[in-house]
Order: structure tokens, then C-alpha cells, then sequence
């Protein structure tokens, strides 16, 4: 996939580790996201590399109170737990480290840039970054296209970016298959959660909020 021309699009110098060094890599990594898996052992959706390796697999207890998802390595081996914070006006999620909701394991939180929007747009959180003042990574797009793209910080720097992709398989089978390109020196697990996260605040919107997350396919 090539980048974009712009040279604040350059892929970033030094390796940016938000859960682990281990999912830094120095070239670019292509991942296919497939949702609607529905198999027991492969959770709800899973991430897998170019080859078709299970690379990622997103599990979720979806009957309880407050949405909580874990990313499982393709072992089955915890990584981070995602939870929705509950009455939260911009929809925050909360991400831990491994199967841990403590508040000294936070790794980063997202949340809505606003309360009402018609496009996809995260402002995300380091777990240092206190203040708020100044997002560490933003997300913009249409969850609906499966057009998103991750920025650094307040910048036009791109870290990441997804993009539809169809298949004989999505079609006939009904399973939802997009791809994300991670750049260069970007922990592309912190990527594969945000996109958890996106699919979270889609699925809460199915139910009737509206906006461009509409888990259907359809602007509510």
C-alpha cells in the first residue's frame, strides 16, 4: 500500500510503544480484521496477517453491564482489556493491560471527539496524559466506509489507516473482512484496539443513537 506523498505522513523515526515493543515493527504491517467470526474458539472477530495467520482475537462478555472486550494474542494468550466506563457522554473506553481493569494497569483511554457527530472522530489518551488538554492520537474517517485513519497527536502525521476490502468470502458467508495498514514503528496492537473500541461504540449505535457507526451498514 503506498503512503501518502505529504512528508508529515512519513513514517516516524523512532518506534512508538503504547502496549508492547514486541508489536513494533520496521516496515509497514498489513492486517486483515474479519468480524462476525461466532466461533467459540476464535471469539468475535479476529485479526490476520497477509499469510491468513490468526495474527489477533477479540473476545467479550456482550450480556453484561458495561461492554467488556479482551484482545487475545492468536495463542490465546491476554494482551489488553477494553471497557466501555459506564455514563460516559462521549462514549470512553478504558484499555488495561492484559485480563487486569485496575486502575494503576490503564494503558490509554478514547473517546468521541463530541457528543453528536456524523463522521468517526476519536480523540485518544495515554494513561500519563492526565490533563486531556491535547489528544496523544486522533482518529478520523467513516466507520460505515471502513475508511479510518489514525493520526499522532493533533498533527497530520498518519500512523495507521483502513480500508474495506471485499471478498467472495464476505459475500457469500455474510463475515465483514477490512484491512488496516499500520506504519512503520507503530505498535500495531494499540491500532487493532482502537479498532475494538470503534467496533464497540458501532455496536451501541445499531441500537438507535445514529451517526456514521451504524454497525448495519446504514446511516441511522
Amino acid at each position: 500500500m503506498a503512503y501518502p506523498s505529504s512528508s508529515s505522513s512519513q513514517p516516524l523515526a523512532n518506534p512508538v510503544s503504547i502496549i508492547s515493543s514486541h508489536f513494533c515493527a520496521p516496515y509497514p504491517i498489513d492486517l486483515a480484521i474479519i468480524r462476525n467470526v461466532l466461533t467459540i474458539s476464535d471469539g468475535s472477530f479476529v485479526v490476520t496477517d497477509i499469510n491468513g495467520n490468526i495474527v489477533f482475537k477479540v473476545k467479550g462478555a456482550f450480556l453484561s453491564v458495561h461492554d467488556r472486550r479482551l484482545l487475545l494474542d492468536g495463542a490465546g494468550n491476554p494482551i489488553v482489556t477494553l471497557k466501555q466506563k459506564l455514563m460516559s457522554a462521549h462514549d470512553r473506553w478504558q484499555v488495561f493491560k492484559g485480563d487486569s481493569t485496575d486502575s494503576s494497569d490503564l494503558l490509554f483511554s478514547a473517546k468521541r471527539s463530541s457528543m453528536f457527530q456524523l463522521k468517526t472522530k476519536l480523540d485518544v489518551f495515554l494513561a500519563n496524559n492526565t490533563k486531556e488538554e491535547v489528544c496523544d492520537f486522533k482518529v478520523k474517517g467513516s466507520w460505515l466506509k471502513r475508511s479510518c485513519v489514525v493520526y499522532a497527536g493533533e498533527s497530520s502525521t498518519i500512523v495507521a489507516q483502513m480500508h474495506k476490502k471485499h471478498t467472495v468470502e464476505s459475500i457469500l458467508i455474510g463475515k465483514d473482512k477490512f484491512m488496516v495498514t499500520v506504519y512503520p514503528n507503530i505498535d500495531y496492537a494499540f491500532v487493532v484496539a482502537l479498532i475494538v473500541i470503534l467496533d464497540g461504540i458501532n455496536k451501541e449505535d445499531s441500537s438507535g443513537s445514529g451517526g456514521d457507526f451504524d454497525f448495519l451498514g446504514g446511516i441511522n
